[in-house]
């Protein structure tokens, strides 16, 4: 994280749902704090807590307990309406299901126009530019065509578009590279940069797939509903990676999550050894503990 003041702020944040009678913790105290601008990903396991999180950024689910803004919006104090709004004019969302992102009786350029008409812009300024965004994402040509006639990657770029025709601030993509083959990916990752540093949108995408660290310059890791490592990368203005460093995450209970490798060669299970050094901290396997038990 940089010195840049916070766009999105999470506290303590904990998601419970309830299932016949079992409870299931989605979110576990999850700390997180984005700045404007940012392009991020979010990646774990199935399970992990990323797509719990990704909708209460969204406004589309609401936390159990904890504290979440997005800019001057505290998600938690919105009523339906304002949700409503929040959702139509700070956000943007981009599906890893097309069928989601898209309407499929309409043409590439009728989707664009669609949430402009629902926020009551004109005819004319949602034509137009809804016509400059599908220019934007290299599918000028394509103005007219249904989903059905475009391939996977374009059907994409056109969510995209979508994405942004309000002129969110934020861009919420859910494995939006997930049914789309490497060369379409490449199209993708580099429209969503495109937006992002042309029109400053932060950007957070979803996915389980690690190697997309690669192609943004922050990745959180999540696991167990709590974030776990997160990966900073460096980069020069001609965008060469310079340093690539990877942390694992304190919260603000002292907590924090050694990785899963570490834990499985060392054979680590229940409890370790922490030893204070003059400017480290050691963590040791339990051998004495495993040998009483």
């Amino acid at each position: 994280m940089t010195d840049t003041p916070s766009f999105i702020e999470c506290e303590n944040l904990v998601k419970i749902y309830k299932v016949a009678d079992l409870e299931v913790v989605a979110l576990q105290g999850v700390d997180l704090r984005i700045a404007q601008g940012e392009m991020m990903a979010l990646v774990g396991p199935s399970g992990s807590g990323k797509s719990t999180l990704m909708n209460i950024l969204g406004g589309l689910d609401t936390p159990t307990a904890g504290r979440v803004t997005v800019g001057e919006n505290n998600l938690l104090d919105l009523n339906r309406r304002e949700q409503v709004i929040y959702r139509r004019r700070e956000v943007g969302f981009v599906w890893q299901q097309t069928a989601r992102n898209l309407l499929t009786y309409l043409s590439a350029i009728e989707n664009v126009e669609l949430p402009m008409a629902l926020d009551g812009v004109g005819a004319g300024e949602r034509r137009q530019r809804a016509q400059q965004l599908l220019e934007q994402v290299g599918l000028g040509h394509r103005l007219t065509h249904r989903p059905d006639r475009l391939s996977g990657g374009e059907q994409q770029r056109v969510a995209i578009a979508v994405a942004m025709a309000n002129r969110p601030r934020l861009l919420l993509a859910d494995e939006p590279t997930g049914e789309v083959d490497s060369e379409a990916a490449e199209q993708i990752y580099k429209t969503l940069r495109d937006f992002n540093r042309e029109a400053g949108v932060t950007i957070i995408i979803v996915t389980h797939d690690m190697t997309v660290s690669t192609r943004v310059d922050r990745v959180v890791g999540m696991r167990d509903g709590r974030t776990s490592i997160e990966i900073l990368r460096r980069r020069d203005e001609g965008g060469q990676t310079l340093s690539e460093d990877e942390y694992v995450i304190l919260d603000r209970a002292g907590r924090l999550q050694l990785p899963q490798a570490y834990i499985d060669k060392l054979g680590m299970e229940e409890r370790a050894r922490v030893r204070l050094q003059q400017d480290h901290i050691g963590v040791y396997p339990d051998r004495e503990g495993s040998n009483d038990r």
